[in-house]
């Protein structure tokens, strides 16, 4: 299997239980999570070699989040530790016509003070393959946006392939400050997370013509993405069709070889949690270019992992290629013997 690195905050996160309000809540469960560290586990847990760069507060919640990726794998011997608090977000479970919500409290963390890079280019680069990082980083300060444009020249210019997650959320900035950095960082990615408003309110491509089906319209934004990005080899996102909090349908798509690939719609009629269910997609993908797998079989295996990352409770998702590979192969819920 292929050696990852990939840089990201680690947080703590809060969420209500079903059908309670943040406002009302008496207790909150616990989970670590972030984007990166997401798809440092689900990539461990396939069986490839990933380290997590970042850095967290020297006491007990820090040293907690350090067992939670070590007991996936994950190598955390270049996480650095400072004086400070770990960012985290409280989340306002849905119910049916209600959305989840989030509120973050993230500002002041201890990774949010890195200033410079604080880790050798040369010595962390070795015999990498693959270097990813989500949209969320550099949207956390202006330091830690040079510090992801300096980590993917510096990954390119040593040969490594480079994925990038967009990962945009508009309550840490705004897009006119996203399509800055993204323009910055755009032209040294190999594989890249992004979709149909991406390509339409970040990187400002034409609208698709209104009489293109769904599928026709994201073909055709895939294809302008590429055309300004060439450097770009691959392109994927999800399509979600959403009846209520509780019930979904989720279709995986992907821009490869200049061809328009999509898995099948899998109906969720009940989703225990759908946050880091995108970076299980991209777990999944990235694990399936790493193989050098077929582009149909990538983006079945990755949609049947996204699937799967909606049934379980907390961030992350770490289940075998096996596991994942058996699901995808089944029609069957029923109990596995």
């Amino acid at each position: 299997m292929s050696k990852v690195l990939t840089l990201g905050e680690l947080l703590l996160r809060y969420s209500t239980n079903q059908g309670e309000q943040l406002s009302q809540a008496s207790s909150l469960n616990l989970h670590y999570g972030g984007s990166e560290a997401n798809v440092a586990i689900g990539l461990s847990s396939f069986g490839h070699e990933v380290k997590l760069l970042s850095k967290l507060p020297d006491n007990a919640i820090g040293q907690g989040a350090i067992y939670q990726l070590k007991r996936f794998g994950v190598n955390t011997n270049d996480i650095h530790f400072a004086e400070g608090r770990m960012g985290s977000y409280f989340v306002e479970t849905g119910a049916g016509p209600r959305a989840t919500s989030v509120v973050y409290d993230r500002k002041y963390s201890a990774f949010s003070f890195v200033e410079a890079n604080e880790w050798d280019y040369d010595t962390i680069f070795d015999q990498v393959s693959l270097f990813h990082v989500s949209g969320i980083t550099p949207a956390l300060s202006p330091a830690l946006a040079q510090l992801t444009i300096d980590f993917v020249k510096a990954a390119k210019s040593r040969g490594v392939l480079v994925s990038f997650d967009s990962n945009y959320r508009g309550k840490l900035w705004s897009l006119a400050e996203a399509s800055a950095v993204f323009a910055k960082i755009l032209p040294y990615v190999d594989y890249c997370s992004m979709g149909t408003l991406d390509a339409l309110n970040i990187l400002g491509i034409e609208a698709a013509d209104s009489a293109y089906s769904e599928e026709e319209a994201l073909a055709y934004y895939y294809q302008k993405m590429q055309e300004k990005y060439p450097n770009i080899e691959v392109f994927y996102s999800t399509r979600r069709e959403v009846v209520s909090s509780d019930e979904n349908y989720l279709t995986g798509t992907l821009w490869m070889d200049q061809t328009y690939y999509t898995s099948k719609k899998y109906h969720i009629p009940y989703i225990v949690d759908r946050i880091g269910g995108g970076d299980a997609f991209s777990a999944g993908v990235l694990h399936g270019l790493l193989k050098g797998q077929d582009a149909q079989e990538i983006i079945d295996f990755a949609t049947g992992n996204t699937v799967l990352k909606h049934t379980v409770a907390g961030d992350a998702l770490g289940l075998s290629e096996k596991e994942v590979a058996a699901f995808v192969q089944s029609d069957s819920s029923k109990i596995s013997r």
